[in-house]
């Protein structure tokens, strides 16, 4: 749990984490080549841990070093992914495509993680199915084989962030070429592309509607060395918005100013102060903030679904009505009652919250039910009057590297305790 006391204004200097949503993918693709991988600034969250257990469990041999990852996948040898390790992450489901690629057959049990409404695989299944793999169930279990996989074209009914990146690591050693429109654009996606194509895949489009792959073979991989994952656009967006909450100021290094502009665009309408160049960014607020006519999750380049939590919490102490509308998960407003119990004047309706600013939200005993949720319920505790006592910290720790920590340094009075 976390213990935070409200009311500190904040204010200091960040270095953002990797992204967590571009570390899990890459290293499930280390397995593709076989070899020795050097991967640098990987974040240390409970998501990676998962992962390399996974990674260890099919035979690869792994050295952790601060946030550089050693990893060696040439002894990998099984293809099957262990079920109490896969329902602690959803994630995980993107092993498929790469086991598929190195062995003509993966077993996985149906992927968990947070519970933020429905998100089934079946696209991950069809595209997989029309480059030559065949499904079997049961048991809990889903086996898929394939005598060859080989190129096809595949045209996904929403761009879907799993989807495009499992066919991706299918794509690189099947025979001939697989072409995928309608595919996720999002930052993390293009920085698998460019992970694949170090390692000697002919991966181009990332970024665009299409991506099309060019199949080789597995001798015609090599080692990578020294890769930096992407900084995690995502805990940037967070610790801005903690700022933002206090009526503070903040500076982050390490950013990709391009991938937090959907980010930022609402933040300045709120009222909130951005200067940034390439590589940093300065929030800070000067005046009484604004209410959001609308706020709309959508696939990238809209506003991600991942900070409509956190944007919830802070439009919660804005003066005025702000709608928010979640279009890319049914399931995500589970921390609007949470939130409630902090005074917040919040109405669900169907997949719409209407927020009515309050002066001050005030500290109470509240549950993160989901990652995003777990953040958003922070930060309103650092605007809330009193103690606040957030549960679930295991959420938060699946995508923040010591959150509690970072907020400290900028002048929050927050501890993480565990419960005995």
């Amino acid at each position: 749990m976390y213990i935070i006391q409200g009311g500190e204004t904040l204010s200091g200097e960040i270095r953002v984490q990797g992204s967590k949503n571009s570390s899990l993918p890459i290293l499930a693709a280390t397995i593709l080549n076989g070899s020795k991988n050097t991967i640098c600034d990987v974040p240390k969250i409970k998501d990676i841990e998962v992962m390399n257990q996974i990674l260890l469990h099919l035979g690869a041999d792994i050295v952790e070093k601060d946030n550089v990852i050693e990893i060696n996948t040439e002894n990998v040898n099984k293809f099957d992914v262990p079920e109490q390790l896969m329902r602690r992450m959803r994630s995980s489901i993107v092993l498929m495509g790469a086991l598929l690629g190195r062995f003509g057959k993966a077993k996985v049990s149906y992927p968990g993680g947070c519970e933020i409404g429905p998100r089934p695989i079946d696209l991950h299944l069809k595209g997989l199915s029309l480059m030559g793999v065949n499904f079997t169930e049961g048991h809990g279990f889903l086996y898929a084989k394939a005598s060859e996989l080989k190129g096809a074209e595949i045209h996904l009914d929403f761009p879907s962030v799993g989807a495009t990146e499992n066919l991706m690591l299918a794509g690189v050693l099947a025979k001939g070429t697989t072409i995928i429109r309608n595919v996720a654009k999002e930052p993390e996606i293009v920085d698998l592309q460019n992970f694949l194509n170090r390692m000697g895949a002919n991966v181009k489009g990332a970024g665009t509607d299409t991506i099309k792959i060019e199949g080789c073979r597995i001798q015609d991989l090599k080692q990578v060395n020294n890769y930096t994952i992407i900084p995690d656009r995502i805990a940037a967006g967070t610790y801005l918005v903690a700022a933002a909450i206090t009526r503070g100021q903040i500076k982050l290094t390490n950013v990709i100013v391009e991938h937090l502009e959907p980010i930022l665009a609402k933040l300045r309408e709120t009222g909130c102060v951005i200067v940034n160049n390439k590589a940093e960014i300065e929030l800070y607020v000067d005046k009484p903030l604004v209410s959001l006519d609308s706020l709309r999750t959508l696939p990238y380049p809209g506003f991600p679904t991942d900070m409509q939590a956190p944007m919830m919490a802070l439009l919660a102490t804005v003066e005025g009505t702000s709608i928010l509308t979640e279009t890319i998960f049914e399931n995500r407003f589970k921390h609007a009652q949470e939130l409630r119990r902090m005074g917040a004047n919040i109405t669900i309706n169907g997949n719409t919250a209407i927020i009515k600013g309050v002066k001050q939200l005030s500290g109470a005993i509240v549950e993160a039910k989901d990652l995003r949720a777990g953040a958003a319920l922070i930060l309103a505790a650092l605007a809330a009057k009193g103690e606040t006592i957030v549960e679930g910290a295991a959420y938060v720790e699946r995508g923040y590297e010591n959150i509690e920590g970072n907020l400290a340094a900028l002048g929050a009075k927050i501890i993480k305790k565990h419960k005995i």
